[in-house]
């Protein structure tokens, strides 16, 4: 498929965050904490919460506004744990973020209303829902309940079963349609703060995944947020014949496009290099920001 444009529509450029108003003019930085033994990348696990904080407060003076905390892996196949597992995995780490730094926001990467609403009561202000509300019936009303801003994500089926769903006809079209029919929802429901997360590497093989970063400026027709998921993921790894481990230049090479082409708030593993990526994007567009 040939790339289709969206640079036609005008696309919301801030988010209410904790009653504060964040301007999206300049992309922004989602720093990934994971809390879970079994998250794909190794580099990102992390446990004990001195080290939570030591991570995030050097994702932080990196340049991180955003830190999204996860208890649960969800890498093709990984196991299902109870929820009761995850909210014992995330909910200290949420609190000690919120209480030592104020000034950054805790988003909670989490498709369990239960586990969002107790997160959300410990100071997280943004839930990262891999399913778009799917896999839990309650979540979009726990949302709106709780009035912060959604990371509406495209998957199909689970992360146990998401790899043999990768059948499309016309898959920015058809990602398009799911997550405008998700949206529409959330709308009615009085959410007013979507992130749109196309899904990189959920339901989609490796040149799925390329398809959809060359046609992300399509979902600005949504007209809501752009996130980049592609930090370090298996369509670079793959690509490359290498390892997690070893795919920060591949990783950084992806989010300049994914920023060339329309992206709003890049979630990386390696908070600094997105950082500077942002700022060699936005010198190239001729911004000035004092570098």
């Amino acid at each position: 498929m040939s790339r289709i444009q969206g640079s036609l529509f005008q696309v919301k450029n801030t988010l209410n965050l904790r009653g504060n108003l964040v301007s999206l003019d300049m992309p922004r930085v989602m720093g990934i904490l994971n809390v879970t033994p079994d998250s794909f990348y190794s580099g990102s696990r992390t446990t004990g919460l001195s080290n939570v904080l030591k991570k995030a407060e050097s994702m932080i003076e990196a340049g991180a506004l955003i830190i999204d905390v996860g208890g649960y892996s969800t890498r093709p196949g990984a196991v299902d744990i109870p929820v009761e597992t995850e909210i014992r995995r995330v909910l200290a780490p949420v609190e000690a973020l919120a209480r030592h730094f104020p000034d950054v926001y805790v988003s909670i990467d989490t498709f369990r209303a239960e586990v969002a609403e107790a997160a959300v009561d410990a100071g997280a202000c943004m839930v990262n829902d891999i399913s778009g509300g799917n896999l839990d019936s309650k979540m979009f009303a726990s949302v709106a309940k709780m009035k912060v801003a959604y990371v509406l994500m495209h998957m199909r089926g689970t992360p146990q079963t998401m790899k043999h769903l990768t059948t499309y006809n016309s898959l920015p079209v058809e990602v398009t349609a799911a997550l405008s029919a998700r949206h529409e929802k959330l709308k009615r429901l009085g959410v007013a703060d979507v992130i749109i997360d196309p899904g990189f590497g959920f339901a989609k093989n490796i040149a799925q995944n390329y398809e959809l970063l060359r046609n992300l400026a399509y979902f600005r027709r949504l007209k809501q947020p752009i996130l980049a998921g592609l930090s370090r993921k298996s369509m670079i790894y793959k690509t490359l014949q290498t390892t997690p481990e070893e795919v920060l230049n591949g990783t950084t090479g992806l989010n300049m496009a994914a920023l060339m082409n329309g992206a709003s708030i890049l979630r990386v593993h390696d908070v600094k290099q997105a950082t500077e990526t942002i700022k060699l994007f936005q010198a190239y567009k001729g911004v000035d920001i004092r570098i």
